[in-house]
């Protein structure tokens, strides 16, 4: 006998209906509390007195709180006694100044050489890319001597001097060139990836339209390429301002020129006794970060995606 259909009961298969476990959502769940609470530890320190923080642990703020701002004054004003009566702003107006042209330069050549890699033919072009790409297994520690006599003393051959000293160690250019140099690998790779998924159609659409490669890049290449732009800057920021051994190296110890990781280094004073000044000079470098990557978040995830599926 044939089985009739309830016209009163839905036709849903159960196969289509969003999977959801308890488990799953309970570990997610934990993992993030595990994940924000050195975090919520840090906000808690910075604003802790000194005998506080070397008696008790943070938590027990929740039951004898005690909270002071002097922290903040001494390290964003004072310099927290590490480096003279400098505070803190100077030195992230000098992170700034290698963070944003740095990354600025990194990206820009990074997407004109991936651009000119995908789409304009020439000779050995993938071995080039191949050359770029082992590039990335290059040590950073390796090159810092050699590009820091290069920077002090040129090039000499035989005695003779083929390049003149550039004379730029402890200036802000002298820790560019590093960071654009170093960061341009990894950037030509990702950004090769996406724009050499960008339809071939309207590239020979814009060139029987008369335009040259600059105004295929300007006008096509350049907007289309905003998502995948904005993730890698968004690493490119994260690592050069978090970065400690290039500036260290390049800046010439000056302070008109340190960034934020090397007062930061710094403030821990001797054998690391000054942890009140730690806590809230670290909070205070993370708020630039953070305020990067919320403006820029919505290009983030399209831009990981970016040239991962080609249509």
């Amino acid at each position: 006998m044939a089985k009739t259909l309830n016209p009163n009961k839905p036709l849903v298969a159960h196969h289509n209906r969003p999977f959801t476990s308890p488990i799953a959502s309970m570990i997610v769940s934990v993992i993030a509390l595990v994940w924000t609470i050195p975090t919520m530890g840090l906000v808690i320190t910075s604003f802790r007195d000194k005998e506080s923080i070397l008696s008790t642990g943070w938590w027990t703020s929740f039951t004898n709180p005690s909270f002071t701002l002097a922290n903040y004054r001494e390290v964003l004003f004072t310099g927290g006694g590490a480096l003279g009566s400098q505070g803190m702003i100077p030195f992230a107006v000098n992170s700034l100044a290698i963070t944003i042209p740095a990354v600025v330069l990194s990206v820009g050549f990074g997407l004109m050489a991936a651009y000119a890699l995908a789409w304009i033919p020439f000779r050995f072009s993938d071995h080039v890319f191949y050359g770029l790409f082992a590039l990335q297994g290059v040590p950073l520690q390796l090159s810092l001597l050699p590009l820091l006599t290069f920077f002090a003393s040129g090039v000499q051959l035989f005695g003779h001097q083929i390049i003149p000293p550039l004379g730029i160690v402890g200036t802000l250019t002298a820790v560019w060139f590093p960071h654009v140099m170093f960061g341009m690998p990894l950037v030509v790779y990702l950004l090769h990836n996406f724009v050499s998924a960008l339809p071939r159609e309207l590239m020979e659409a814009a060139r029987v339209d008369g335009a040259n490669h600059f105004e295929v890049f300007r006008r096509i290449v350049l907007p289309l390429s905003l998502p995948a732009i904005a993730s890698i800057a968004i690493f490119q920021f994260l690592w050069i301002w978090n970065d400690l051994l290039v500036g260290l190296v390049f800046a010439g110890g000056t302070d008109d020129v340190a960034p934020l990781t090397l007062h930061l280094s710094n403030l821990g004073g001797t054998f690391g006794s000054k942890w009140e000044n730690l806590a809230p000079a670290a909070l205070f470098s993370i708020i630039i970060p953070l305020i990067v990557f919320f403006s820029l978040q919505r290009y983030f995830v399209r831009g990981l995606l970016a040239g991962s599926v080609k249509a």
